[in-house]
């Protein structure tokens, strides 16, 4: 009886080191970007498109525009983007990220929908997210192009 209880103890021991351990307890690189993609869009949805840019964007940025010249650097974004709030009625959604194993870039992408008064419009984007040395994520490189309707 005595060993049928220490083998039952082994085993949930061992079992509770395996839980603890599990690959479902684990927040990867990954799922941190696509959480700040979503926290991206859900800034640029109550303090505009084009303050939220600002507010994610590396001093590096690059960002690309549909019909322009990329626009390179935090300081000529924020000249384009002159002061202005941007639109709230733009609203994306990341479908799928990946960080490289150097840990130190990553990219999302995924659908967005423009909706104003008479239309809607559809697209993909891509972003590429950069660590910075604090640990936290901000937009490098981000484009995208206009969909037919789903």
């Amino acid at each position: 009886m005595d060993s049928l209880f220490k083998s039952l103890m082994l085993c949930l021991f061992i079992a509770g080191i395996y839980s603890c351990s599990g690959s479902e307890n684990k927040t990867t690189d990954a799922d941190v970007i696509m959480q700040e993609d979503i926290k991206f869009c859900k800034y640029s949805i109550k303090e505009g498109f084009f303050n939220a840019f600002l507010k994610f964007a590396d001093a590096g940025i690059i960002k690309f525009s549909e019909g322009q010249h990329p626009v390179v650097g935090i300081k000529d974004l924020a000249k384009a983007y002159d002061n202005r709030p941007g639109t709230k009625d733009l609203i994306w959604e990341p479908v799928m990220g990946e960080v490289a194993e150097s840990g130190d870039l990553g990219f999302t992408w995924g659908k967005w929908h423009f909706t104003n008064k008479d239309t809607t419009l559809y697209g993909n984007y891509f972003t590429v997210w950069k660590r910075q040395s604090d640990g936290s994520w901000k937009v490098l490189l981000d484009g995208g192009n206009s969909t037919p309707a789903p």
